[in-house]
């Protein structure tokens, strides 16, 4: 199994977690056998300057990830992801190990929309709460 992070620096097991799967600076990908950790490697996030919706989702399936951890992320991107037949996972803070400890261990479950992605859906018809980037 392939697990995605989103990560705001390169530091491998220490990188933090990033609150916004979409603006993130890099993606840890880290290959799992079991319940083990056999590699991981950081890879920048080439659309972290901008993207249009489902730019994000594509490239993690590009790189062959079954499961997408994040802080969080919106509605859409949680609808991209589930299209590719990745698990999105919201809720993860701190370091990647601590994060892939959690979620190997059956304390992370699958993605919910952030809040602000529930708050501004009933202010903005398509739910796009962030423009043309509504992936966060």
């Amino acid at each position: 199994m392939r697990i995605a992070i989103s990560v705001e620096d390169n530091n491998g097991f220490d990188s933090i977690v990033s609150h916004h799967f979409g603006r993130c600076r890099y993606f840890v990908l880290a290959d799992v056998e079991g319940e083990e950790v056999q590699e991981i490697q950081v890879i920048e996030n080439p659309f972290f300057a901008g993207h249009e919706p489902g730019m994000v989702p594509g490239f993690i399936h590009s790189q062959e990830a079954d499961v997408m951890i994040s802080g969080g992320m919106g509605r859409r991107a949680i609808d991209f992801f589930q299209q590719y037949g990745i698990k999105p996972a919201t809720g993860g803070s701190g370091t990647v190990q601590t994060v892939l400890n959690e979620y190997l261990g059956g304390g992370m479950t699958l993605a919910e929309p952030c809040r602000e992605s529930i708050e501004h859906a009933h202010h903005d018809h398509d739910g796009d709460h962030h423009g043309k980037d509504g992936e966060n």
